[in-house]
């Protein structure tokens, strides 16, 4: 049995969320970084789910421990969904998102309040060490802000605009963010899928 969780990202403040909401899972979490992994992983999938669940398979099958991976992203309805499962990819792989959210905001511009509906998407999927797999899903629904605002968050965060705290999700303070977002939504519902899957292991 694994005595350590992978989670397949090199993102630092993403893994500060990750540790936040799986802190009391008894058993160290740690980037694929940390665990000394380098994969050029091709996330080829027509989802969200699809996209995670080949990164922790990649992963898996390197390390054999028990691999998450996340991919999410941010649906604008007005722009058909975009930019979707390519969000992280959006405008070209190495492109800053202060250059992505302004050329969204731009591609927004003079769109009404109604019509600026957004949500951002997680899936999180984990390979046991058995090889048996789990996934859970999170969303957060908002708008699209006028302006980007805030320095809590990250991406696409300080133009995702959150009408029931009226401000963006990157002005949020990062424990309510927690509450809030997609991923740790996501991440809650599969702490929940773990505990019992380990508990099951244990006894």
């Amino acid at each position: 049995m694994s005595s350590r969780i992978i989670f397949a990202t090199g993102n630092k403040d993403k893994m500060k969320e990750i540790r936040m909401i799986l802190g009391d899972l008894e058993m160290p979490v740690i980037s694929m970084k940390e665990a000394g992994i380098s994969a050029d992983i091709i996330e080829n999938g027509k989802t969200f789910a699809e996209n995670a669940m080949i990164k922790a398979q990649a992963v898996h099958r390197l390390t054999g421990d028990i691999v998450l991976a996340d991919d999410s992203g941010l649906e604008i309805d007005f722009l058909n969904k975009e930019p979707g499962i390519y969000s992280a990819r959006y405008l070209g792989e190495d492109t800053s998102y202060d250059i992505k959210n302004n050329t969204i905001l731009e591609r927004m511009q003079g769109v009404p309040d109604e019509k600026r509906t957004a949500r951002f998407v997680c899936a999180i999927a984990a390979v046991m060490p058995d090889g048996s797999s789990l996934v859970t899903k999170g969303v957060m629904e908002g708008r699209i802000a006028y302006a980007s605002a805030g320095e809590n968050g990250f991406g696409y965060d300080p133009i995702f605009y959150l009408p029931e705290c009226g401000c963006t999700s990157a002005e949020i303070p990062p424990g309510k963010k927690n509450e809030l977002s997609h991923r740790g939504k996501a991440l809650r519902a599969m702490r929940e899928q773990l505990k019992k899957r380990l508990g099951q292991e244990k006894n």
